[in-house]
């Protein structure tokens, strides 16, 4: 058993906190996911090209296999089952045509959008009652724990 601190400022319960919200998180991801036909691997592959996607960064096979800790036979295999299910598509990507990333289908754009998008604007919603420092400091705390955790892998 792990002996916490008396005087931790209150950081043990803030890490139960984020271990609650990751664990509430799971769940919405896995009622997303069943009826779509996902497995927990396949969320977080989506979940992988959708953020890669948002910033601008095509991904490849490579890059997915590296975001969610897969080797390259495992990546394929995900990668066929997702593109069967109508789920991505490989294409050539635009400035290299040697190269292929994966891009999601607009169906499953959609499907997200359906399913998250209440979830979504709810939680800027309740970002209101925050300062903008506030938030700043949020952000910089769930991007260092974040990276306490990629570590961990």
């Amino acid at each position: 058993m792990v002996e916490v601190a008396r005087n931790d400022g209150g950081r043990v319960e803030l890490a139960l906190l984020l271990r609650r919200l990751t664990v509430e998180l799971d769940a919405v991801g896995e009622r997303f996911a069943k009826p779509h036909g996902l497995g927990r691997t396949d969320v977080r592959a989506v979940i992988a090209i959708m953020d890669a996607t948002r910033r601008g960064e095509p991904l490849t096979a490579g890059g997915l296999g590296a975001a969610v800790g897969l080797s390259s036979a495992s990546v394929t295999a995900l990668v066929d089952r997702l593109e069967r299910a109508g789920h991505v598509h490989r294409v050539r990507d635009a400035t290299d045509r040697r190269r292929v990333v994966l891009q999601m289908s607009e169906a499953s754009m959609a499907a997200g959008a359906a399913f998250f998008g209440g979830l979504q604007r709810e939680l800027v919603a309740a970002m209101d009652g925050f300062s903008d420092d506030d938030l700043d400091s949020v952000r910089r705390w769930l991007t260092a724990m974040t990276e306490v955790v990629v570590a961990h892998r």
